[in-house]
């Protein structure tokens, strides 16, 4: 069997995490490159959290290999996940347990304070702006800190979402040539 491939995107809120899967996925797609994507911060939005998975990681797993049956049945090896906390070293096991051991390829998507604030103010229109705000300057400094090894970082500020893209793909060797 085919060994299972998995670009992880992980970043702070406002790094550019869903833009940028979004348009790594239409880059394979333009390439004919086989691929799924999933976006990992929608696998655990339930509240409230089950009382034995309070941190919500179980049913994330869950959702996870769920997701990805379905695709592998489908033949996919490839995946594209985006996720905040996705690069650290402590988020291998959710991968090897939901996809059997993929090859992990991890892109750390960066922002400055400013710029990840101005993007989400642009986006977030109701209640959530300040809690956001907060926990965006908090996990730029722990996924900086703790990012697996060998995670690739690319900086996104003032830079186009295809050249970000592109430099995110780059990493996985999935494209010819």
């Amino acid at each position: 069997m085919e060994t299972v491939e998995a670009l992880l995107i992980g970043g702070r809120s406002g790094a550019g995490k869903s833009s940028v899967g979004l348009e790594v996925a239409a880059r394979l797609r333009a390439a004919d490159v086989g691929h799924a994507l999933i976006e990992g911060d929608l696998l655990d939005a339930v509240h409230p959290a089950p009382p034995d998975d309070p941190h919500r990681s179980s049913i994330t797993r869950r959702n996870l290999a769920a997701l990805w049956a379905t695709y592998a049945e489908l033949g996919c090896r490839r995946l594209v996940y985006t996720n905040t906390a996705s690069v650290l070293a402590g988020e291998e096991s959710l991968f090897t347990r939901a996809l059997h051991g993929p090859r992990l390829i991890r892109v750390l998507l960066t922002a400055t304070d400013a710029t990840a604030e101005q993007r989400l103010r642009a986006r977030e229109r109701g209640s959530e702006l300040a809690r956001q705000l907060h926990r965006s300057a908090f996990m730029a400094r722990h996924l900086d800190t703790h990012a697996a090894p060998a995670t690739h970082r690319v900086a996104t500020d003032g830079r186009d979402v295809a050249a970000i893209a592109a430099e995110a793909v780059a990493t996985t060797g999935w494209l010819p040539g």
